[in-house]
């Protein structure tokens, strides 16, 4: 494998802002009364979207290590077509996935009015952050190639 410049490394004082933004992230997410296993399967699923090998791995143990059902664990590439899913957590899965995808369409109007009517409005908040963050982290681990091995 190619060796790739770690830029946690390079430039430190970046990731610092990162992880800062990630100690605000969850401040929000507790405010917003989300369940912190809940929090960790949503990075969880916009981890397999970007298909980073080190974020998958890190959120599936962190929502295990936090109750989470290794059943919703598995089911969350698919989780549309269970009901393992309160509609509170559909409308966030919903909104985490169309965010981590939002050059393909943007984020759908039935997407954002959905989460509206099933989500207040500290929730909304703290879900599209998750997004943004979980994003930014997969996009530095995927590009500096973490390395994922036993």
């Amino acid at each position: 494998m190619t060796h790739r410049i770690n830029l946690k490394k390079e430039v430190f004082s970046m990731y610092e802002k990162l992880s800062s933004m990630e100690e605000e992230l969850k401040k929000l997410i507790l405010d917003a009364k989300i369940e912190e296993g809940f929090f960790h399967l949503l990075k969880l699923r916009a981890s397999q979207i970007n298909k980073c090998a080190y974020c998958v791995r890190l959120h599936t143990k962190d929502a295990l290590s936090c109750g989470e059902t290794i059943e919703r664990i598995s089911v969350i590439p698919a989780w549309e077509e269970t009901e393992y899913f309160s509609s509170k957590e559909r409308a966030c899965l919903a909104l985490v996935e169309e965010i981590t995808t939002i050059s393909e369409k943007q984020v759908p109007k039935e997407v954002y009015e959905e989460a509206i009517e099933t989500l207040t409005k500290d929730e909304i908040v703290a879900v599209e952050w998750l997004a943004i963050v979980i994003n930014s982290w997969n996009r530095l681990a995927i590009s500096s190639r973490y390395i994922v091995k036993e």
